[in-house]
């Protein structure tokens, strides 16, 4: 899913008309201060990233005046939360919490729903998991009626709301659900949403993640990249997503894994379908190479898009070898790729001496496929050229990842020696 930031999602729900803090987000310590003072008193500033546990990491802290909103988001921005760098905080006032409460609406792919859901419990602030399940009161949303005011009441009594202020949360939880259909959620969790010591009810956090499938309706959204990401937008990534978007003959999908350009171990993974992936990763795995990110280039794409996704895979400095991963008997037709390799190796290698490069390809044209590789690679697999470490492997070893892994493993050995060896 497109995520957003906390910042983000609770702008998007004060235009959808729900209730927030009063609060701005800042990128440096003096534009921390000046939204603490355009506030005036009391606030919380809150480090932005992409991951749960914000308040147990020590990004998320209350202060009274400006100068202590200054310290608090220079402190926070200087810290790394599960290896993403806090570049951002929100300042937002502080809240007179009287009671918090938890709200989402997800997807329920149950067989018998196949539509949103509604959790909503009197015991919000925590982590979900941390809550009984009886105190956790969910209703699936009629994906044509929607979310109406009586199912609303109904939760509310199941959870125990006062009488008093049963039409209060039901309008809120009605809202909520209309906001998360207007902008195509996949996911909006409130957590807390909390009641003020004057009987408001405000999301005091927000969770808000985009279906990938629904971005193009939404341009208000800037979102650069429709796709799951494991950290920040990289330059690969942007390139990655351009290929895919721009070519719609089968997949050439690529995308960083945020890895360690100065540490060895680090492979260019270029594994062809799914099931391919998860056993070229089992390959890499057994003998501890490292995946420098993650490509696909199945659904029988055109070599020119096999070639830009392995041309950016073998572009990432400092690789330690490439593994073209096709443990699948194929049904596309394999010369794409066979083709797209050869061009793509030629251009590359000759920039990077010796690398090593394991090509497992079968399936579908796979005895032609494997001739175009061993003609067309013959002058650059020479013992003393720039693809003597090129090894090329058929359907006897489809789902050896054994082999395979240990093949990568020893040219990457060699490899690595022989860079020592020459100071680079």
């Amino acid at each position: 899913m497109a995520k957003f930031l906390e910042y983000q999602g609770k702008e998007w729900l004060g235009k959808a008309g729900m209730p927030v803090p009063k609060g701005r987000a800042a990128s440096s310590p003096e534009e921390a201060k000046q939204v603490a003072e355009w506030i005036g008193g009391p606030v919380a500033v809150k480090g932005q990233v992409q991951a749960g546990g914000r308040g147990k990491a020590g990004i998320v802290k209350l202060v009274n005046t400006p100068d202590e909103a200054a310290a608090a988001a220079e402190e926070i921005m200087s810290k790394t939360v599960k290896g993403l760098p806090v570049r951002q905080v929100l300042i937002e006032e502080k809240l007179d919490i009287k009671k918090e409460f938890y709200c989402s609406i997800v997807i329920n792919n149950a067989k018998e729903a196949r539509c949103p859901m509604m959790m909503f419990s009197t015991e919000g602030g925590m982590d979900i998991e941390s809550v009984p399940e009886e105190l956790i009161h969910k209703v699936n949303i009629d994906p044509i009626f929607g979310f109406q005011i009586y199912d609303a009441v109904d939760l509310c009594v199941k959870a125990g709301i006062p009488d008093k202020d049963i039409s209060k949360f039901a309008s809120f939880l009605t809202k909520l659900a209309q906001t998360h259909k207007k902008y195509d959620c996949q996911t909006l969790e409130i957590n807390p949403f909390v009641m003020t010591g004057s009987g408001s009810l405000i999301c005091a956090d927000c969770k808000m993640e985009i279906d990938n499938s629904s971005v193009g309706r939404h341009p208000e959204f800037n979102i650069k990249i429709a796709r799951d990401l494991p950290g920040e937008v990289t330059e690969l990534d942007m390139i990655g997503w351009s290929i895919e978007e721009t070519d719609a003959r089968g997949t050439g999908f690529l995308m960083n894994m945020s890895y360690d350009e100065v540490s060895p171990g680090y492979v260019g993974y270029h594994p062809i379908g799914g099931g391919s992936a998860m056993m070229g990763l089992d390959a890499l795995n057994q003998v501890g190479l490292k995946p420098a990110n993650y490509a696909d280039t199945s659904g029988n794409p055109v070599g020119s898009k096999i070639y830009r996704v392995a041309k950016c895979v073998l572009s990432q400095p400092n690789l330690d070898g490439y593994l073209l991963g096709g443990f699948m008997m194929a049904n596309q037709e394999q010369w794409h790729h066979a083709n797209a390799m050869v061009k793509v190796l030629w251009e590359e290698l000759p920039k990077k001496p010796g690398l090593p490069c394991v090509l497992l390809l079968c399936g579908n044209r796979e005895d032609e496929s494997l001739e175009i590789l061993r003609t067309g690679l013959a002058g650059l697999m020479t013992p003393d050229g720039p693809g003597k470490r090129v090894e090329i492997y058929g359907k006897e070893h489809v789902t050896d990842t054994k082999f395979i892994g240990e093949r990568l493993l020893a040219l990457a050995k060699e490899y690595r020696a022989e860079k020592e060896a020459q100071g680079k």
